[in-house]
């Protein structure tokens, strides 16, 4: 089979298939299902997604050579840069500078007391749901982070033990 023959056959297919790959493994990343699954996957496979890119590009070179002249290309290219700027001032800044993270650590800064409203739940339900989770919660007015050391564990996993859809009880853990 030919160079231009496989382009045409095999350019956006496996662009399509590869791209399904890595929205998925984005997004089941960005809500944090399974990273340890997802994330090599969706390193080296985004990564082999360029090869069938550059071949859909030669495919529809002619296309896209078009939306240029048009200037229908400007926008989507200039928008995709606009709205990269925000996360290239904050690389190098680590978690620390997403403000999902930001607000993460705030909340396991917060007392069981303080967290209740946001969490649609009372302090005393709170602290009721967790002890029964077998973690160390003495009163409300301890924080997400303090329970963590006594118990052993991550703030993130106390503060997620938390969230609406966890407070399911189960019996303590051994």
């Amino acid at each position: 089979m030919r160079l231009n023959d496989f382009m045409h056959r095999y350019g956006t297919p496996l662009t399509a298939g590869l791209f399904t790959v890595s929205a998925v493994s984005g997004v089941a990343l960005f809500f944090h299902w399974a990273p340890r699954t997802f994330h090599a996957m969706h390193e080296w496979l985004s990564m082999l997604l360029l090869a069938p890119f550059v071949l859909h590009l030669v495919k529809n070179w002619k296309p896209l050579v078009a939306y240029a002249k048009r200037r229908t290309l400007l926008v989507p290219i200039a928008l995709s840069l606009l709205a990269a700027v925000p996360f290239a001032l904050t690389a190098g800044k680590g978690r620390a500078a997403n403000p999902v993270f930001q607000t993460v650590t705030l909340m396991t800064q917060a007392s069981l007391a303080d967290l209740a409203p946001v969490l649609q739940a009372s302090p005393e339900e709170l602290l009721r749901h967790l002890q029964q989770q077998g973690y160390q919660a003495a009163s409300t007015g301890d924080t997400v982070a303090a329970i963590a050391a006594a118990s052993q564990a991550k703030p993130n996993d106390v503060l997620y033990a938390m969230l609406p859809g966890r407070r399911v009880d189960k019996p303590a853990r051994g």
